[in-house]
């Protein structure tokens, strides 16, 4: 039974779902998966794989739901984002052991964009309330948590902190997010940023192992190829289809890209059409 998901796609599931975390969790870029998807026989564009990411990347964030619960002492950073030639602001917190709490993206360091993290953070972690809040210098976040606590009185009986020694980890841990980030460049959309910045969290924390993959936790898992597809199984009324991890079939009929392009071998070839280049639609 085919994924809902994936229904009026061109490609097969196995496809995109080897594309869109190979590109949120190592350092490759569009092209570089173009190659390595034709050394295997399948012919796809760059722009093809772009829109995978932006469709699909926000629908592994719910498939990938079961998450550890996390120390309610937590530490607060936020590192700069260069988005279409200008800086925006990543807003990260992890607890005291380096496990991911939350992250979102904003167009600055402002008072409502701490406000909109910790609310978004407290909202993901449900009914579990912090203990401690360890912040930076940053004026603007101590101002955003003055101003929650007056609205929410359970604010109150959280202990705000500024220590830099304490928020250590946290710069750290902005380092395997600074390190996938490099070889994009400048992303040039905010929204385009904000959803490929979540993947790359969602396979930063897969890595830390924070989310419980089966009955036996992800220590089950072979390989990270197992643990996505452990996790990508369908979980709506209908029945599970896909339990097991799947191999994808790179053959040179695999999809209907191939025969598309052995059809344009057999005209007369236009300069301004390029036939090897298939972009889904």
């Amino acid at each position: 039974m085919r994924d809902p998901i994936y229904r009026r796609r061109r490609f097969q599931p196995e496809i995109i779902e080897l594309c869109v975390p190979w590109y949120v969790t190592y350092r490759l870029s569009y092209r570089d998966l173009v190659e390595m998807m034709a050394e295997r026989g399948v012919v796809i564009s760059h722009s093809t794989i772009l829109r995978w990411g932006q469709r699909y990347v926000p629908e592994f964030e719910k498939r990938w739901s079961r998450a550890k619960p996390v120390h309610p002492s937590w530490r607060v950073d936020e590192t700069a984002v260069s988005v279409r030639g200008g800086y925006r602001y990543l807003y990260r917190a992890v607890d005291k052991y380096g496990r991911t709490v939350d992250s979102l993206l904003c167009a600055d360091r402002g008072e409502y964009s701490a406000r909109d993290f910790f609310t978004k953070a407290l909202k993901t972690h449900y009914p579990r309330w912090p203990t401690k809040v360890n912040l930076d210098g940053n004026a603007a976040s101590h101002r955003a948590l003055r101003v929650l606590r007056k609205e929410n009185l359970n604010w109150q009986s959280v202990e705000i902190r500024s220590r830099r020694y304490l928020n250590n980890i946290v710069e750290q841990d902005h380092r395997a997010i600074k390190r996938r980030c490099a070889p994009m460049l400048a992303m040039k959309s905010f929204r385009t940023a904000a959803i490929t910045l979540a993947g790359v969290e969602l396979a930063h924390r897969i890595r830390k192992r924070q989310f419980t993959v089966g009955s036996r936790g992800p220590h089950q898992c072979s390989s990270l190829k197992h643990a996505w597809a452990l996790a990508l199984v369908c979980n709506d009324n209908a029945a599970v289809a896909r339990k097991t991890s799947r191999r994808p079939i790179f053959d040179r009929e695999c999809t209907r890209t191939h025969q598309q392009v052995c059809a344009c071998r057999q005209r007369p070839r236009s300069k301004r059409s390029n036939p090897f280049f298939v972009s889904e639609t």
